[in-house]
């Protein structure tokens, strides 16, 4: 186990460095100016000078990519030429945001995606496989940013059941907190959940047909444990498995979900860093987004020999 997290360890540090290389590159690599955009219309050769040497925009690309990783060790992550607020303190508002909707869009997910699927499986051929199929095709085909507006326009315009955009601080009230995440969190949630019922549906489909249930139910055991202590836990994994990977996925990925509910999270702070060249919140959005889909990798690896035993994670099965 030691042996298999120092080898990580050292794969998922030249990952990172790797992807960090190739943003750095590729964000200079597109037209425009920061400096022409922060002096404004009535800008000065000489206030463009001064703004680039107060950003370090006029020192070689690969001075800057040093000063920014050796200043990223030690937990500074630049200043925003947009703002002109220290990045770190910008992740720290609108990061909870974003993890937040996340982990409330997996749970959802997580819900929909497996009952539907394990009831799919379970009762093969009648109704409630069509109508979890159907659920399925509906949720990978339909847009989220559709499904949003649509949303919006009959649960919040026109019945007034939940908050149209905004967002509250779950320590200033949880209620209301929840009241204004739930929704987007189901749009955002729909896609995977599709995606993790058509998983379930078929590793409960094999696993129906194994040796071991077949002995489980020659044993006389009931049909929930059979399903849920057998062949829904040698399904999991491939449930975790996607659930670990599209977690580092909503994270990045909500920027479209958090521009229709107006949520101030990581994906509007990510288009807004775009659209004005701000060099440094995009180089902390990529080194987070790259953090989290390596820790959630390894976090998916360890857990795949707690939900079956024959898994070792150092051993010799994989």
């Amino acid at each position: 186990m030691r042996k298999y997290l120092l080898t990580r360890a050292l794969q998922s540090l030249l990952t990172l460095f790797l992807a960090t290389v190739v943003v750095f590159l590729g964000i200079r690599a597109l037209p425009g100016d920061p400096a022409l955009a922060l002096a404004g219309e009535d800008r000065t050769p000489e206030a463009l000078a001064a703004i680039r040497q107060q950003y370090g925009l006029d020192q070689p690309e690969i001075v800057q990519f040093w000063r920014f990783v050796a200043n990223a060790l030690h937990g500074d992550l630049g200043q925003s030429v947009r703002t002109g607020l220290p990045v770190s303190s910008m992740l720290r508002t609108a990061l909870p945001v974003t993890l937040e909707l996340s982990a409330l869009a997996i749970v959802i997910a997580t819900v929909l995606g497996v009952g539907s699927g394990v009831v799919a499986a379970v009762r093969r051929g009648g109704p409630s496989e069509w109508v979890a199929n159907a659920f399925a095709l509906l949720g990978l085909s339909v847009p989220h940013f559709w499904l949003g507006l649509v949303a919006i326009l009959y649960l919040s315009v026109a019945t007034g059941l939940f908050p149209a955009s905004g967002f509250v601080p779950f320590l200033q009230s949880p209620a209301d907190n929840l009241h204004h995440l739930i929704l987007p969190a189901v749009i955002l949630g729909t896609g995977l959940a599709a995606v993790i019922m058509r998983q379930t549906r078929s590793s409960m489909l094999d696993a129906l047909d194994t040796d071991y249930v077949r002995t489980a139910r020659a044993k006389g055991l009931s049909s929930r444990a059979v399903i849920g202590r057998h062949a829904l836990r040698n399904s999991l994994i491939v449930v975790v498995t996607i659930v670990g990977l599209q977690l580092g996925g909503l994270i990045s990925g909500a920027v479209v979900t958090e521009q229709i509910f107006g949520l101030p999270g990581f994906g509007t702070m990510t288009i807004d860093a775009v659209f004005q060249r701000d060099y440094a919140v995009i180089q902390a959005v990529v080194l987070v987004t790259a953090t989290a889909y390596i820790v959630l990798n390894l976090v998916v690896d360890l857990l795949y020999s707690v939900i079956d035993p024959r898994v070792r994670v150092a051993g010799s099965a994989s």
